[in-house]
Formats: structure tokens, C-alpha cells, sequence
């Protein structure tokens, strides 16, 4: 069995994860930034040629960058955030190879995503944000698509995934707006400065999506939180019918997990 632990940022999944790694130890732990055989969050995904390129420019670090590569057919696969480097500009520089927001034509997109599902070998393990998150955020922000276009994909995905054993994990967030204002605080430095929230509002208000609609600010942030969440759980019933559990984010007990 996999699980995908699913959610809107700060709903407690690497939390669960946790959770559910002790009662299923069978099962490898994927959290988001690790290397995933089906996510390709926070990961730089290149050709060789270029991977020839990184190890030369990054000499220094090359032992490094090495360890968390890894080799995918003709592509390197480069967890670049759990790299722990003083290098000016080295994460910056690795980011612009990830492949969402935009960053590769729709059609690449869909290619590299479906086929990773569909190559991916099922191996039980527990995934986080591998499934919605990511994926949601890049066609909703970056690519403006529309909900049934957006449903449409998973569908594709779905097929994709095949007789593969699953389950996704859901945590519902009740009040978006308290939900974060609990994150904010604790992603803050000793003085009290925000760290993670004026990056999210730059990145939300910066999109295309926001930008398009001329909109910006938290208000807008937080109803952009709504309709994902809404539409990801739609994605759920719709697409993985008899597939998913919602829990109540910070608020379920155990007896619910699988």
C-alpha cells in the first residue's frame, strides 16, 4: 500500500507523516524535497549535459551534489534542498530547473509527469504532497487553467497510476485564515520576522494567475487557498472514489488513519 498525505501548506502533513511511518515502518517515508518516484518538487531535473555543467560550476560541492542525484534513464534528478551549502546563489541557480510554475511547456509538463507515474514501480511507501499540491498549484497559478481542465489531468493521471495500491490521506483545514495565522507564527525567526510568509505572498501575488486577475494581498491569497482546497477534494470524489480519507486538520484521532 502507498498513502499520499495531502493538504493546504501548514494542515499538518509532514506531522502524519510521522504518524504514519510508525505504524507503518514497511513503508519508506517521502517527504517533500526528497527524492520521489513520482514528485519533482524542490528538484532540479536536468540532462546530462547540464548535470556535466552543475558538478563543473559547483566543483567545490561536487561530493555533495552527487550524493543527492539521482539518475533517471538520460536525466539527473538533483535534490538541491538538501544540499547544506554557503554558496552564493547555488539553490537560486538550481531552482530554475525544477519543472513547475511554468517553468516547461504544458505539454512537456504533462509528458514527464505521466510518465513517471506510469514507470513508477509501487513500492509501498508514504508520499508527501507528491499528489496534489505541487501539480494543482502550477496549473491553477502559472498556467491558468480552468477546474474541469485541471480535472481532466487527474484523470489522465489516474489512468496512468493504474491497478497501483493506494490511498490519499486528505487533512481539511476548517478556518484557512486561522490555520495560518498558526504557521506564520511558528515560521518566524527569535525576533518574531516572518520568514515563510512574505515568500508565499510573493510567489502568489507574482503569478500569472494573480497578476491576470489583478489581485493580490492575503485576501485574495486565502480565497485562492479555498477554491484549491475545494477543488482538491473534488479531484478525490471525482477521480479516486473509494480511494481517499479527509481528516480534520490537526483535529483527527487515530483510530481514523489507515
Amino acid at each position: 500500500m502507498n498513502y499520499f498525505i495531502e493538504g493546504l501548506q501548514g494542515s499538518g502533513k509532514s506531522t502524519l507523516l510521522r504518524k504514519m511511518s510508525e505504524r507503518h515502518p514497511e513503508c519508506r517515508a517521502i517527504y517533500e524535497g526528497d527524492y520521489s518516484p513520482v514528485e519533482l518538487a524542490w528538484c532540479a531535473y536536468v540532462d546530462q549535459a547540464k548535470y556535466r555543467e552543475i558538478l563543473e560550476k559547483y566543483g567545490e560541492i561536487r561530493p555533495m551534489i552527487e550524493e543527492k542525484s539521482v539518475s533517471e534513464g538520460d536525466r539527473e534528478i538533483i535534490c538541491y534542498t538538501k544540499i547544506l551549502t554557503d554558496i552564493p546563489g547555488f539553490h537560486r541557480d538550481l531552482e530554475q530547473y525544477e519543472i513547475y510554475n511554468n517553468r516547461v511547456p504544458f505539454e512537456e509538463f504533462r509528458r514527464i509527469v505521466l510518465g513517471r507515474f506510469r514507470k513508477w514501480d509501487g513500492a509501498p511507501a508514504i508520499h508527501e504532497c507528491a499528489l496534489f499540491q505541487n501539480i494543482v498549484e502550477d496549473m491553477i497559478l502559472f498556467r491558468n487553467a480552468s477546474d474541469e481542465e485541471i480535472l481532466d489531468f487527474y484523470r489522465e493521471i489516474r489512468e496512468a497510476i493504474g491497478d497501483r495500491e493506494f490511498q490519499i490521506l486528505f487533512l481539511q483545514a476548517g478556518d484557512i485564515e486561522a490555520s495560518f495565522d498558526v504557521i506564520r507564527k511558528e515560521r518566524s525567526d527569535d525576533q518574531g520576522n516572518e520568514l515563510w510568509f512574505p515568500l508565499m505572498m510573493g510567489y502568489f501575488n507574482d503569478s500569472p494567475y494573480a497578476r491576470a486577475r489583478g489581485i493580490s494581498g492575503e485576501k485574495a491569497l486565502m480565497d485562492h487557498f479555498r477554491h484549491r482546497q475545494k477543488l482538491e477534494l473534488q479531484i478525490c470524489r471525482e477521480v479516486f472514489p473509494g480511494q481517499y480519507t479527509v481528516l480534520e486538520s490537526k483535529n483527527y484521532r487515530d483510530e481514523e488513519l489507515s
